[in-house]
């Protein structure tokens, strides 16, 4: 289904019992964010919130799509699944062959169908442009501050709208933005992005590049603008098919070369000077969970604002997961696995992005194996596909196991792996949010093969004893006093792996305990070993995940240890250790800051917690931030040795 702006949606949300009015006054700065945290971290994703008081003239609203059904409901489907469906359905009947003519006539309808969702320009003005700023002032916005380290407020859900200068070709994407005065912002599109490209074509062309961003309308408009779409499909083709109507465009009134949504709730037109300095822009709480570095960025000036007379301001927190993204990035898992499936690896089966991953750290694959060394043709091909080119650690299994149980995948995988051989290590484009990296946006991959192996596969001069489960932590700890805890929960379900945490007081430190680790008789059988810092709750499985791959640089931060033959069969043993730890330029030689992770500060916290009863949410919520305030590496967003 379509809807016809966003408070039809807010509507739709609110009959299906899957939204909360919030009337009392809560500050945008902080407030909002710390409300919207502690919701969004309840079972299933918590409910929408709509903040109807909050000293502007719009509300505000947040996690609209932060749960698997709002996600549903956005796209107007009863499943997520079901849009990949569609998706292989429409591939396989226009690549069936075609012999006669009544074969032929048979594709008219569909042929009909991909017309109607063509977007259309319209005469005239939209819904968007029915009340006009005197004066544009994006003061008059409640733009939120998120976390206490950010460098401003920030627009989080703008949909922003560029053209190639040289074809006219649009590219509708999302890139926060900064507000630094009341007509301008930061534009945070990093070197990857087609926006960047339509940037560095204008520079070339040194002409005034027209920038138009909307917020709100349907919300398949704002999904859309962060799938990973090829360079030339139109975003709003994409927004046409899942809304199963087209997308009915008005021009800008200061940039008409731009186009917009006439159903958006506010349209805010400008543009990027590529011959202007750029500005400083950031800090900024991040979807990683880290707070992202400030850094140059080009400015955005605004030159119009326009908006529904019943305009809502749409909004959304990232940070350390789960937030509302991560059900958006459920969404791009199920509705793209289909055209991977059908144009780059056909012999995948499933794909799964656990929320601990922030998407990029951690993809999971399962394909249907037919021969030695598909794994790795896998492995290219994925990591050559779009936005998948910034994947850091990719796992592909085959149909011995389904990877939505991770403890039978881990299970599954950890018994065909042989880490001196089924793991492979490349370098690469990374996310330019990626901390981990010694080089901004580059930097190390990982792909671990546990995947059923052919006998051409197979290196039989390994063997793997049996795992002791009655491993003795404190003897551990009492001979490698930089141990602090060691989790042996993976070892009692039959995973090979620890999870170790270590304080570092030495250059190549986790490399030299991990080479002694592995030559003790009690760490026979243990495949994999990953080191977190010691402030991190190993006993907390899927946050100690989530820091360890934030922090790991797979190719610089691995140890592959191989021990010699020996035992009754006189095999060798391998095992691998991977260092999740924080770096530094003393111990580590890493040369570029290292963000903290983001919590809210106390005071912040406090008045939450006195208006809570207000709110109208139900039981008390404790703060989420609470359970990392003795993680953080100091007061600074920032830590460097």
């Amino acid at each position: 289904m379509s809807y016809k702006h966003l408070k039809h949606f807010i509507d739709t949300l609110e009959k299906a019992d899957e939204l909360v009015r919030i009337r009392t006054y809560v500050d945008p700065k902080l407030e909002i964010a710390e409300i919207t945290d502690r919701v969004s971290k309840l079972p299933g994703g918590g409910k929408a919130l709509l903040f109807e008081n909050t000293g502007y003239d719009f509300p505000l609203l947040i996690n609209a799509m932060g749960s698997y059904r709002r996600m549903c409901m956005a796209l107007g489907v009863q499943e997520l699944d079901d849009v990949a469906a569609e998706i292989e359905s429409l591939f396989k009947m226009l690549s069936k062959p075609r012999e006669g003519i009544l074969d032929k006539l048979t594709m008219l309808p569909k042929l009909g169908q991909f017309a109607s969702w063509m977007p259309k320009v319209t005469g005239g003005k939209g819904a968007c442009q029915e009340v006009v700023m005197p004066a544009p002032d994006l003061y008059k916005l409640p733009v939120m501050q998120c976390w206490p380290k950010d460098g401003g407020p920030f627009i989080t859900l703008p949909v922003i709208h560029t053209k190639d200068p040289m074809n006219g070709s649009r590219n509708v994407g999302m890139y926060r933005m900064q507000v630094f005065d009341k007509d301008l912002t930061g534009m945070h599109w990093h070197k990857h992005k087609v926006s960047a490209k339509h940037f560095m074509e204008y520079k070339k062309l040194k002409k005034r590049m027209p920038v138009a961003v909307i917020l709100g309308g349907d919300p398949v408009y704002t999904y859309s603008a962060t799938a990973p779409l090829p360079e030339n499909v139109d975003e709003y083709m994409l927004a046409g098919f899942l809304r199963k109507r087209k997308v009915e465009l008005v021009k800008c009134l200061t940039q008409p070369e731009l186009e917009v949504p006439a159903d958006a709730d506010f349209v805010i037109e400008g543009y990027v000077d590529p011959e202007e300095e750029p500005i400083w822009e950031g800090p900024f709480g991040d979807h990683t969970g880290y707070y992202s570095l400030a850094d140059w960025y080009p400015r955005f000036h605004v030159t119009c604002i326009t908006h529904r007379k019943d305009a809502v301001y749409p909004s959304t927190i990232v940070g350390i997961p789960p937030q509302e993204d991560a059900w958006i990035g459920k969404a791009t898992e199920r509705i793209f696995l289909a055209p991977i499936k059908m144009t780059l690896v056909p012999e995948i089966v499933d794909m799964d992005m656990p929320v601990e991953g922030v998407f990029h750290n951690l993809v999971i694959a399962q394909i249907h194996k037919d021969y030695a060394g598909q794994a790795q043709k896998v492995m290219n091909a994925m990591w050559g596909a779009g936005q998948m080119m910034f994947n850091k650690i990719l796992a592909v299994t085959d149909e011995g196991t389904g990877i939505q149980d991770y403890r039978q995948l881990a299970q599954y995988v950890f018994r065909h792996l042989n880490p001196a051989t089924d793991i492979y290590f490349s370098q690469g484009p990374m996310d330019v949010l990626d901390h981990s990296c010694s080089k901004m946006g580059f930097g190390g991959k990982m792909c671990i093969d546990g995947t059923r192996k052919f006998d051409e596969e197979t290196d039989d001069s390994y063997e793997w004893p049996a795992v002791r489960k009655d491993l003795n932590v404190q003897q551990l700890a009492a001979r490698f006093p930089e141990i602090k805890g060691v989790n042996t929960t993976l070892l009692q379900q039959d995973i090979p792996c620890l999870l170790v945490s270590v304080q570092k007081n030495r250059p190549h430190h986790v490399r030299e305990l991990n080479e002694r680790l592995y030559e003790l008789p009690e760490m026979a059988g243990i495949k994999m070993v990953l080191y977190v810092e010691h402030t991190v709750d190993i006993t907390d499985l899927p946050s100690a995940l989530w820091r360890f791959c934030n922090n790991l640089d797979p190719k610089r931060d691995s140890f592959v240890v191989t021990l010699p033959a020996g035992g009754p069969h006189g095999k060798r043993r391998a095992g691998i250790g991977m260092d999740g730890t924080l770096k530094t330029r003393i111990l580590d030689n890493f040369e570029r800051d290292w963000p903290n992770i983001i919590v809210a500060d106390d005071a912040t916290i406090r008045r939450v917690d006195d208006k809570w009863k207000e709110l109208g949410l139900g039981p008390f919520v404790a703060s989420p931030s609470l359970k990392y305030k003795h993680q953080i590496y100091g007061e600074e967003a920032v830590v460097q040795q």
